[in-house]
């Protein structure tokens, strides 16, 4: 234990007496720099002391420059965090815009439509509920019985027509849409041809080539590309007039004895957010 203590003591002394020689030297070669001839004796020790300075100070420098560039490197760091932050933040305020942008054109359309058809009462509606495993079937809208909905209203976009009402509860409705599996219920819609109208019967929806599929027209008919397709207002089920969609692709049925005409509809139904269901207007007595 004594030796211990003895050695420790020994360090210190050792360590205490370079300190004093550097201080010393550290001293004596600033007082030596003058504007002078320095003798011999002069420039060794001005020369030891300043070697003794650089080796001394050169580890010290390099920490303190390696600390600095720690705290650079720190620095940027958090700044690249902050930046990355911030990006993060116009990418969701971005996204937000475009979810309200997307939203404020919708209901525009609703009211381009409103202004537009003016035989029927509209009651717009936002769809709260869509199952993905029947997703061309059917839509849940935010609008039911006590809203004035009944069972076989007609549901459109600006787009075109989008289905019927096949159900209620009081603040709910279901929406059988036209690319519903079941086509049970034809519809009965007319191709404009000019100054005529050409009648058939929409009976179906191809998913694959995403157009539906109207029969029961005469083969002697022409019909040319494009041409616009509506409802015709029979069977007191649609108004006359909703736009459907317009004239993809014409064949000929099995027997050659009708057309089968493909229509593609500018409704996008796999993006409905709001729509609108057309009452008829009550007569008053």
């Amino acid at each position: 234990m004594y030796n211990n203590k003895k050695k420790l003591a020994l360090r210190y002394i050792v360590l205490i007496i370079l300190v004093i020689i550097v201080v010393f030297l550290s001293i004596v070669s600033k007082v030596v720099n003058e504007e002078r001839k320095l003798t011999l004796v002069e420039q060794s020790i001005k020369d030891t002391g300043l070697f003794i300075n650089k080796i001394i100070y050169a580890p010290i420098k390099f920490i303190n420059s390696k600390i600095k560039e720690v705290n650079e490197k720190k620095d940027l760091y958090n700044k690249y965090k902050e930046l990355e932050k911030r990006i993060e933040e116009l990418d969701l305020v971005k996204a937000k815009n475009d979810e309200l942008e997307r939203e404020l054109n919708s209901m525009k359309k609703i009211l381009d439509l409103n202004n537009t058809l003016s035989s029927e009462e509209f009651l717009n509606a936002t769809v709260i509920n869509r199952n993905l495993g029947y997703w061309f079937n059917t839509i849940t809208i935010d609008k039911g019985s006590n809203h004035g909905v009944k069972v076989d209203m007609p549901v459109i976009v600006s787009e075109g027509l989008v289905g019927k009402v096949i159900s209620t509860t009081a603040f709910n409705s279901t929406v059988k849409l036209l690319t519903n599996e079941d086509r049970s219920n034809k519809i009965s819609v007319k191709i404009n041809i000019g100054q005529k109208f050409v009648y058939g019967l929409l009976t179906d929806y191809d998913q694959k080539k995403n157009c539906f599929i109207i029969e029961g027209i005469d083969q002697n008919v022409d019909i040319p590309i494009d041409s616009v397709v509506t409802t015709t207002g029979l069977g007191n089920l649609f108004p006359s007039g909703i736009l459907v969609g317009k004239v993809k692709s014409i064949e000929t049925d099995n027997f050659d004895l009708a057309k089968i005409v493909e229509i593609e509809s500018d409704v996008d139904f796999n993006d409905l957010s709001f729509v609108t269901i057309l009452r008829r207007k009550e007569i008053k007595q």
